[in-house]
């Protein structure tokens, strides 16, 4: 199993078979960690060929991808690539990060949504700003679209991370995997994907305040407890040297599967 999709899913009953089907047409395996969902999502989840982990109760996404990870390597998974169950992702762009992979195996590759961000609602767009902002500074290293949940993991970097500390198992835990890939030198890089905002799709789990702010107290306790970390602020500013370039794997939407 070269590389595995991870799709973590609560209450995504309506769309799960959808989004499986699409993502085994480009992989092989496909993985639903159902966390603690009251409606039929696991079944329609192994109905459409996913292997599913059932968690008994809701947890909280980070966990969920937690588990998901785990389950992946324990397989021999190379790499895992995690997206959402809502349709808020296409999984026809996976080819894109399997393209960046090949190009930087070492490096976390995110799924930035750069194209139509317009479509994205005002307070989505600030909050995300926000995120970006914060988190690019922990991180030292300037990071484009921190909470896109469409990402490609390399193996040797999920060996190395740390779980989902208590009380942080929710979308929080994302974003200090950017922060922990950074700091052991798997710089994350962006692949440009199309913004999408379904009319008709459910309510998203992420809260902008709620979310953002707990996100804002993770970095700000990693800062504080390294002096606030001023020469991360510059490098996230790109006003000092950067170990490696961050626009180094940049894919643009039009980019295919058969490019080098």
């Amino acid at each position: 199993m070269p590389v595995a999709v991870l799709i973590p899913a609560y209450n995504e009953a309506a769309t799960i078979a959808e989004i499986v089907g699409r993502a085994r047409r480009q992989v092989d395996r496909v993985i639903v960690v159902d966390d603690g969902s009251r409606d039929e999502t696991a079944a329609r989840a192994e109905a459409a060929g996913a292997v599913v982990l059932r968690q008994a109760d809701n947890q909280g996404k980070g966990a969920g991808l937690w588990r998901g990870m785990r389950h992946a390597l324990e397989q021999g998974a190379t790499a895992v690539i995690t997206l959402d169950a809502d349709g808020q992702h296409h999984p026809e762009d996976i080819p894109k990060l399997l393209v960046a992979h090949r190009r930087c195996p070492g490096r976390l590759i995110v799924a930035a949504r750069l194209s139509h961000r317009d479509r994205a609602p005002g307070v989505r767009r600030f909050a995300n700003g926000m995120a970006d902002f914060w988190v690019s500074w922990a991180a030292g290293y300037p990071l484009r679209d921190t909470q896109s949940g469409f990402r490609l993991y390399p193996a040797e970097f999920l060996r190395q991370a740390s779980p989902p500390e208590p009380g942080r198992r929710g979308f929080v835990y994302e974003s200090s995997l950017l922060i922990q890939a950074a700091r052991c030198g798997c710089y994350p890089a962006a692949v440009a994907i199309e913004t999408l905002y379904l009319a008709q799709g459910r309510p998203s789990h992420y809260r902008p305040w709620r979310d953002t702010s707990r996100i804002i107290e993770l970095v700000a306790g990693s800062l504080i407890k390294r002096g606030m970390y001023p020469s991360g602020l510059l490098r996230s500013l790109r006003l000092l040297p950067l170990a490696v370039n961050p626009d180094e794997v940049l894919i643009k939407q039009h980019d295919s599967e058969n490019k080098p």
